[in-house]
């Protein structure tokens, strides 16, 4: 199910990208290892953040981040942290690397092509990149669940503590995060 649902949503996301902006910053379907255009370079990137923030957070708590629900488990595969991160890729990642590129933060002049054909960020670039990183999770956001401010980059850590806490039989559930 995750993966039809992924499918579906990255055949979209392309509409998400400035309509002037689609011929330079093309996006051509989700592709990595390597990413054979820009946009999915930077999604890749971002993703990589991601998954080593939600993974120090799991284990945080204490939590094992290669056991997982959804995501297979393989070895060296940190198949929780990708199960947590579902919840924050478009709100994080998907959201920060359309505001990069929307308002022309990052162009196209930013990557360089490599000789396998995929995509990597120049230098300056992913120091941008980073930079526009460490400040979205700065960001103060109310906790759609808890109803208490915090920082975006504390989120990753409370939905740790929460499923934690789900898991050890303190809650009934796990609220999953979402924003509307």
């Amino acid at each position: 199910m995750e993966g039809e649902a992924a499918q579906l949503y990255f055949e979209v996301f392309s509409f998400l990208v400035k309509k002037e902006l689609r011929d330079t910053m093309r996006f051509e379907g989700r592709s990595r290892k390597p990413p054979r255009d820009e946009v999915n370079c930077l999604l890749s990137f971002f993703y990589s953040l991601l998954a080593n923030d939600v993974r120090s957070a799991l284990e945080g708590v204490g939590l094992d981040p290669a056991v997982g629900f959804l995501h297979r488990e393989r070895p060296g595969r940190p198949s929780l942290a990708l199960d947590i991160m579902e919840e924050f890729r478009p709100y994080l990642a998907d959201r920060l690397a359309l505001t990069l590129i929307n308002r022309r933060q990052i162009t196209a002049s930013d990557f360089i092509r490599t000789e396998v054909g995929g995509f990597v960020l120049k230098d300056k670039a992913r120091k941008d990149v980073l930079t526009a990183w460490q400040e979205r999770k700065r960001e103060e956001i109310e906790h759609p669940f808890l109803k208490e401010k915090m920082t975006v980059g504390m989120l990753l850590h409370m939905q740790a503590r929460l499923l934690a806490r789900y898991m050890r039989g303190d809650m009934d559930a796990y609220p999953p995060f979402v924003m509307r």
